[in-house]
């Protein structure tokens, strides 16, 4: 794709050689002439006149000295992101049933769908336009399916699980397993049926080997545009908002709702019934109570967590122990002398 081509597709401005072909990307420390890379810091500001790149995607006030080929872009990154898609556009396989599929009666199958080997579609499920589900998923009945929407190989979805258009499921991931929920009577644990449901926006994301609950009673959600990174729990009853970021290792307990924008970093146990206010962060390895309010726009460390204002000053206090525990043992020995003079 030609520099000039690139430039307006991405909506940005361009200097130098418009007619330079670009046939993929790269570091910046590692790209070729026929390579893009991108330019969104101060340290790669000071790099970029040793990168081989054949053009950069740099912000606007970048100082273009060496007279560089340079697309021009308010959010370098966000404008990266869409040339990688656009220079490496994902390949569907061809539409088509394998031979060792399996589909039940009743099912819907929309324009151009790909089903992969070894793969399972239940009864009385729909699925929209340009599907694509991989080898080895097994997707049960009256599930409902949004076009375009990728399934990798070895999906599971249980039944009467409903997606979105532009979902992208990624391996392992399984959608409508029963909830963790028992009740004790007398010496054993009898099992509360869980026959609610799990509902997905459109345009959501779901890493490796994740796992999203059936609600007990009523719906699990997540909203339009969410993404959850690898191995992420989220339990029966939780309620995720749009455009929500949720990074590896997370869990959701029971009940949890998470307003729209919120950011969730790695790691982190969420407590039952807790919410998380809208363009709420949430610190990496932090633990947040049950029933806990974390409010919007507020951001959080630590476990409980606590204000990170208040979270670096308890740090800062804790680095401090060792030292004040050598003072109060000369305090002692200081005493112990004046003791031993009276």
């Amino acid at each position: 794709m030609r520099v000039r081509e690139l430039a307006e597709r991405l909506q940005a401005t361009f200097e130098g050689n418009g007619e330079k072909d670009l046939t993929g990307v790269a570091p910046l420390e590692s790209a070729g002439s026929a390579e893009l890379a991108f330019v969104s810091s101060r340290k790669a500001a000071r790099e970029a006149g040793q990168s081989a790149a054949g053009c950069l995607v740099v912000p606007p006030d970048y100082p273009n000295d060496a007279n560089r080929t340079v697309i021009r872009a308010a959010s370098p990154r966000g404008a990266f992101a869409r040339a990688v898609s656009l220079l490496h556009p994902f390949s569907p396989p061809e539409p088509g049933i394998h031979p060792t599929a399996v589909l039940e009666a009743g099912v819907t199958l929309g324009r151009n769908v790909s089903v992969g080997p070894h793969a399972s579609i239940g009864r009385d499920s729909r699925i929209g336009d340009g599907v694509t589900i991989g080898a080895g998923c097994a997707i049960g009945r009256r599930v409902e399916i949004g076009a375009e929407t990728r399934f990798f190989a070895h999906v599971t979805v249980y039944d009467e699980v409903v997606i979105g258009r532009g979902v992208i499921l990624h391996s392992g991931c399984v959608l409508g397993a029963d909830g963790f929920g028992f009740v004790l009577e007398g010496e054993r644990y009898q099992k509360f049926p869980q026959v609610g449901r799990v509902v997905i926006g459109d345009f959501v994301e779901i890493g490796a080997n994740s796992c999203v609950d059936r609600a007990a009673l009523g719906v699990t959600s997540i909203g339009e545009g969410s993404k959850l990174d690898n191995m992420v729990h989220v339990a029966h009853n939780c309620r995720i908002g749009r455009h929500v970021v949720v990074a590896a290792q997370t869990g959701f307990s029971g009940g949890v709702v998470v307003e729209d924008y919120a950011v969730i970093g790695g790691q982190v146990g969420i407590g039952d019934k807790a919410r998380i206010e809208s363009r709420a962060v949430l610190g990496s390895g932090c633990g947040i109570l049950t029933s806990k309010i974390v409010r919007s726009g507020q951001v959080v460390w630590g476990t409980p967590a606590r204000p990170l204002k208040e979270h670096l000053e308890q740090l800062a206090s804790l680095s401090r122990l060792p030292r004040m525990r050598e003072e109060m043992a000369e305090l002692k020995r200081r005493l112990e002398r004046l003791e031993a003079r009276t």
